[in-house]
């Protein structure tokens, strides 16, 4: 156990796609519920009560020509530009996704070869030593993906790990679904590094991770369109909204809590948190529950970055995307600063869940 290092973040990076899908462009669409039956509301009414329950106004997609691989791969190489490292020097390539490449106008997942072997190809590391693979654990796969690297550190197996998030959810979404409107497209990136703890502050303090795989299994799970006359071969990513809803709030802010413990850390010295943008209501009422659990009536004013607005929900990619865009100062609003302390959460299919508590 190489109790001696620290997990520290040395670069960031994202890619967010250029197309902007406005909530406007779903008011021609005809919607039907999970029964099969013709939503028989105005699609403006449910179009704006989307909007006041998930806060979403604006999402991404990514191009025809662009992979989920290419868009990772894009974020890749910012991260470690941002590092200013040598790409020969990394260690391990951790990709998290849960779809892979999936061609624009077709629903075929492809992940033959793996995203990550892919993303190593475009980014011309030729070091055999540097090991690419992926990792499935739904929308928290990005901050598991830290949490592995943290370990591999920790054991002395690794000394340098590029961890990416990205997802082209546009690609299998089933048009005829009001939930459709929530995903989006992006990846983020950060390279972290193993540093002698005694020459740094920064790193992580510590992570917690729960998984739920009973009834919970099915709340987000493949199926047919919700479209009567569909072909039922074919499978759409689907989600039982109201259970996400209550199992997040049920676990999310105790798992959180196990984090800050873990960390030996007061949630009165978090300066930031970057949890998983899911829904902007739900996000808010983890949060207020996680410092209700402290004896806090309000969590601190500006304390949760919030991108869903105007980029949706692009499941493995918000947290790392959010972070970057705080870090390069294209969210003002939102600054940090050498010291501070900050927690990455996120909630997703499995049901899964984690956090991580990082000192910058």
């Amino acid at each position: 156990m190489q109790d001696n290092t620290a997990t520290v973040i040395t670069g960031t990076g994202c890619y967010i796609p250029e197309f902007v899908k406005t909530n406007n462009d779903f008011t021609s669409h005809n919607f039907y519920g999970a029964d099969n039956k013709f939503l028989d509301i105005e699609p403006h009414i449910i179009v704006e009560k989307f909007k006041k329950i998930t806060g979403i106004q604006e999402r991404r997609y990514a191009p025809s020509n662009i992979e989920s691989s290419d868009m990772a791969a894009i974020a890749g190489q910012r991260a470690i530009e941002d590092a200013g490292c040598d790409p020969e020097t990394i260690d391990q390539i951790i990709v998290a996704h849960n779809f892979g490449n999936v061609t624009k106008h077709t629903i075929q997942t492809d992940v033959l070869p793996a995203l990550a072997s892919r993303i190593k190809h475009a980014l011309k590391i030729k070091n055999p030593s540097c090991v690419p693979y992926d990792i499935l654990f739904g929308c928290p796969g990005w901050v598991q993906g830290v949490i592995q690297a943290h370990a591999y550190f920790k054991a002395g197996i690794a000394k340098k790990c590029l961890v990416i998030g990205t997802e082209t959810l546009s690609r299998v979404l089933d048009v005829y679904d009001r939930d459709s409107m929530i995903f989006s497209d992006g990846a983020g990136a950060c390279v972290l590094e193993a540093i002698d703890s005694s020459t740094t502050r920064s790193g992580i303090l510590g992570c917690s991770v729960q998984s739920h795989c009973g009834d919970e299994i099915g709340y987000l799970n493949m199926g047919k369109s919700y479209y009567p006359d569909s072909d039922p071969r074919i499978r759409y990513i689907k989600m039982k909204g109201r259970k996400v809803y209550e199992y997040a709030m049920k676990h999310v802010p105790e798992a959180m809590k196990i984090c800050l413990d873990n960390s030996g850390v007061d949630i009165t010295d978090v300066k930031k948190i970057f949890i998983h943008q899911a829904n902007e209501k739900m996000d808010e009422a983890i949060i207020k529950e996680l410092y209700k659990s402290f004896g806090i009536a309000n969590p601190p004013v500006n304390i949760m970055p919030m991108s869903i607005h105007n980029l949706g929900n692009s499941s493995v990619a918000t947290v790392p995307t959010l972070f970057d865009m705080v870090l390069k100062g294209r969210m003002p609003e939102h600054k940090l600063n050498a010291g501070e302390i900050v927690m990455f959460a996120s909630v997703g299919a499995g049901m899964n869940i984690n956090a991580v508590c990082y000192r910058l």
